[in-house]
């Protein structure tokens, strides 16, 4: 049992004032594995007004120093990989090996990326007569979700720190045990009381509080679209800025002359990856109407190599993280087939053998057209649907066609043809010919339409901290010209 029964506040672990109780369930064998209490909205006062009183101090450190307390991030970090990997398939049901190479790799490598950015990054820059300065924009709340727990927090918590933002972080009570692990590092980093603050608690008791508190300039969440929009309007009172990276329904457009067996493949495999829950996953094949036959057979093929199975049975596929969740993929897997999609592999119930755990078959629906609701809306499970085309442009009206925007992946025969076409799809990051391992950590990383507004990652992360003050007349004129 692990119980996550104290706030870190102020430099300190504390007792929270909220009283409530979660309980953690192994996703894997539906076993309680630990507690977590639940803040109230007296914590959040507790950890903002720690937050405010760190801010003038901290906001004014230099590059360098901000640089070395970075460097001490990245060295506890790397002494707590196996504790994060453990905490990480503990509470989400995590395949070992995919903590091992992806949960908690992703994250070492943003630290990275954020200290050597840090060391160069243009915090003014001469305008005419006005000297443009980028500041922190001060407290920030910061609200994170359990399917990539690590690496969610990391592209937030390090792009505030770097730029000198101090904050309050509310991690999901579903993935409670790599939060804690996340602020034991901060404490042995020796950050200064009070820049790094992290509350549990729920949604609409902690996230509300934090979202509308006064002394919060700025609230980056990441989450569902309905958690977003809850967000703004708890935010709106107080005009503060919100940055939401939210859901998706990503398009994977297959030209007629890409390679199929790899197109194909990969898209079936990145779907299933962290059995689907992942905002980004191209979740939408959408293939030339004159293969489709042959896409059936390639992602069939494909689906019946992906086993399922426990995190320590070497499976590609764990389980979803809670029952709400499998119920609701459940549901969605039944409304696809009553409404006319062909079922090409999985289906509804779970895997057999697996009677213990939340594990979902790998479903994938053929004959799926744009109006059914498996097409319309975030599943978060790993369910794939195929969509034929007969050109070209309404391969990009399907894509397009979709309240989300966060992500979508083209695939052609040369990479001219892929740009032309991606360059048509509106969504805030487009994949071009690539595979599982296409990542750059230097781009930015966010959507548009219901999938959110601002990016992270990268430069681009810490403007999401940034705000800008003009001061003009700071270069005399005479010299300026």
């Amino acid at each position: 049992m692990r119980d996550c029964v104290k706030f870190y506040i102020d430099g300190r672990w504390v007792e929270p004032v909220g009283t409530g109780k979660f309980e953690v369930i192994d996703p894997a064998t539906e076993k309680v594995v630990g507690q977590v209490r639940m803040g109230a909205a007296e914590d959040v006062n507790r950890a903002v007004t720690a937050a405010r009183r760190a801010f003038d101090s901290y906001s004014r450190t230099t590059r360098e120093q901000r640089v070395e307390l970075l460097q001490r991030v990245a060295a506890q970090f790397e002494a707590r990989k196996a504790d994060l990997q453990a905490a990480v398939t503990a509470e989400m049901g995590c395949p070992n090996w995919l903590a091992e190479q992806a949960q908690v790799p992703l994250p070492a490598t943003h630290i990275n990326v954020a200290i050597e950015l840090l060391k160069t990054y243009a915090f003014d820059h001469l305008s005419g007569i006005t000297m443009v300065s980028k500041k922190p924009i001060g407290v920030c709340a910061l609200i994170t979700p359990w399917n990539w727990p690590i690496s969610l927090a990391i592209t937030k918590i390090i792009p505030a720190l770097a730029v000198g933002c101090t904050m309050v972080w509310k991690p999901s009570e579903f993935a409670p045990f790599s939060a804690q692990i996340l602020a034991e590092i901060m404490e042995a980093a020796k950050l200064p009381p009070g820049v790094f603050n992290m509350i549990f608690g729920d949604g609409p008791t902690v996230g509300a509080a934090l979202s509308s508190h006064p002394e919060v300039d700025a609230v980056s969440i990441t989450g569902s679209t309905r958690a977003g929009v809850e967000v703004a309007r708890n935010a709106a009172a107080t005009v503060k800025r919100v940055h939401q990276e939210l859901g998706g329904k990503s398009p994977n457009v297959i030209l007629e002359d890409a390679d199929l067996e790899k197109a194909v493949a990969s898209g079936v495999r990145y779907m299933f990856l962290n059995s689907g829950q992942t905002c980004s996953v191209p979740s939408r094949m959408i293939v030339p109407r004159s293969r489709l036959a042959q896409v059936v057979a390639i992602a069939k093929a494909t689906a019946e190599t992906l086993q399922v199975g426990p995190p320590d049975s070497g499976a590609f596929v764990g389980p979803l993280v809670n029952a709400s969740q499998w119920n609701r993929v459940q549901q969605l897997i039944q409304k696809g087939i009553d409404e006319g999609a062909t079922v090409v592999v999985g289906g509804v119930g779970k895997p057999a053998g697996l009677a213990q755990g939340y594990y979902v078959k790998p479903t994938i629906f053929s004959d799926v057209t744009n109006d059914m609701t498996i097409a319309r809306e975030e599943i978060f499970g790993p369910v794939l649907a195929i969509e034929p085309y007969d050109s070209v442009d309404e391969a990009v009206r399907i894509a397009n066609d979709t309240p989300y925007g966060l992500a979508a992946y083209v695939h052609a025969g040369t990479i001219e043809k892929a740009r032309e076409v991606g360059s048509r799809i509106r969504a805030g990051q487009v994949c071009l010919n690539g595979d599982l391992d296409l990542l750059d950590p230097h781009s930015p990383f966010g959507g548009c339409k219901m999938s959110g507004n601002g990016r992270e990652w990268g430069a681009f992360g810490f403007e999401a901290f940034l705000e800008e003050t003009a001061y003009v007349g700071y270069q005399p004129a005479s010299a300026a010209s």
